[in-house]
């Protein structure tokens, strides 16, 4: 049987809720919706581009903690607020994923945990054998 690896959020609610931030087992690693939250603050308020940015980024630290990169990555999913955004969120998207290319989904949603957050990005990636 695979070791199951998980990595938690640090939130109060991740008990309540029964959910943990990233999980690994095996060679397959997912990583849960992820907002612009740092502690209780909202990261890039009203920039859905900067909000995107700061996500991508928390995401590829979590990937590292669980032995992967970006460059696993084999699907995002975007929820977003105002799909009016979709090309400030696919520029950040771009950026990152320019030649990694995963699949990839955008959706509006009618509004996340916090009025404030715009974007939630959450990832699957596989990690291959060398």
């Amino acid at each position: 049987m695979e070791e199951r690896k998980t990595i938690g959020s640090g939130t109060y609610w991740e008990n309540i809720v029964g959910y943990s931030r990233a999980l690994r087992i095996g060679n397959i690693v997912e990583v849960a919706g992820t907002t612009s939250m740092a502690k209780n603050e909202v990261i890039g308020k009203g920039d859905a581009y900067h909000q995107t940015k700061f996500i991508l980024d928390k995401i590829d630290k979590t990937l590292t903690k669980l032995g992967c990169s970006m460059k696993d990555v084999v699907r995002t999913r975007m929820y977003v607020t105002n799909i009016e955004d979709w090309e400030a969120i696919g520029k950040a998207h771009g950026e990152v994923f320019r030649d990694i290319k995963p699949v990839a989904t955008m959706v509006e949603v009618s509004r996340l945990i916090k009025d404030e957050l715009l974007v939630e990005i959450e990832v699957s990636a596989i990690i291959h054998s060398a």
